[in-house]
């Protein structure tokens, strides 16, 4: 570092070896480009929530409000009739138990057969182990549309139509759980499991109380991308849950938003508010362990 004195002995300048501005020099600059990215990335939430906000709004207008031309923003005159309607008229409280049943019913197999698979190809030797994860590998590249025929047959071959086992059984694993579990533990020292085994463990014991403790990021990160995907699901309750006391949340909300008049846009979006909340929900308590467990298995 060199240092530029004037004749009456104050520094003027102060200059690194390598050239650079010194540390304080350069720490008066950083708060600009800190507001900068500040700025940036609050412009990019807003844009962000934009759709959010416009539908959590549009919720307590009125028809004529919500197709009134120019569009305005905030709402002329609030009201909650279209959320009553979902309460009082359309029977809410039982779609909503049927989307909370198979989305729980889901997660629950999830968490224990893609642990288990997972466990297995990660650390057991067994005849025809590769195959099996090369077969894995192969389905997470398979549209889930291609096995919706044959899914269905089946389904309706086995008498469950109009069941919760026709909505839960195709989805209780997957090929992503498998693979995330199966990154996960691969981390897992060997030698925790050979303890266990000297000690008399069995198989099923060490994967209950010595891998499945150490499996929480990725558990919660299954937990929540398997509960997303069922309680979103369209299509397959649509065909499979054929009686309207087996419709799940999205189904009703596509069914009862579309009238003879058309459709009512007020009571789709309160559909849509009362459907993405549990979601938003379940990811702001979960969130720090999804995001552990999204980095944890990049890793790996």
């Amino acid at each position: 570092m060199t240092s530029v004195i004037t004749p009456n002995g104050v520094v003027a300048e102060t200059v690194l070896s390598d050239g650079s501005a010194p540390l304080g020099r350069r720490r008066r600059r950083f708060p600009t480009g800190r507001a900068l990215t500040y700025t940036v990335l609050s412009l990019g939430l807003l844009a962000w929530l934009m759709p959010f906000i416009w539908m959590a709004l549009g919720s307590i207008k009125t028809q004529a409000e919500i197709l009134a031309r120019p569009p305005t923003f905030l709402p002329q005159q609030p009201t909650l009739e279209h959320f009553a309607r979902w309460f009082n008229e359309l029977g809410f409280w039982r779609y909503f138990t049927n989307s909370l049943v198979v989305a729980l019913f889901t997660v629950l197999g999830n968490l224990i057969f893609c642990s288990m698979v997972g466990y297995a190809l990660a650390k057991m030797e067994f005849r025809g182990k590769r195959i099996l994860f090369v077969a894995v590998m192969t389905m997470l590249m398979v549209p889930g549309v291609v096995t919706f025929v044959p899914l269905f047959v089946m389904v309706a071959r086995l008498g469950l139509l109009n069941t919760y086992p026709a909505l839960i059984l195709p989805f209780v694993t997957s090929p992503l759980g498998v693979f995330l579990m199966r990154q996960f533990m691969q981390g897992i020292p060997n030698e925790l499991m050979e303890a266990a085994r000297v000690d008399g463990a069995g198989e099923f014991r060490i994967f209950w109380q010595v891998v499945l403790p150490l499996c929480g990021p990725p558990l919660a990160t299954l937990g929540i991308l398997t509960f997303l995907g069922s309680w979103n699901n369209f299509l397959w309750p649509l065909v499979a849950g054929q009686n309207r006391e087996m419709f799940t949340l999205p189904v009703a909300l596509s069914l009862y938003s579309v009238g003879a008049h058309g459709v009512n846009h007020g009571l789709m979006l309160a559909g849509a508010v009362l459907v993405i909340t549990p979601i938003l929900l379940l990811f702001v308590f979960l969130q720090r362990y999804f995001i552990q467990g999204i980095a944890t298995v990049g890793l790996k």
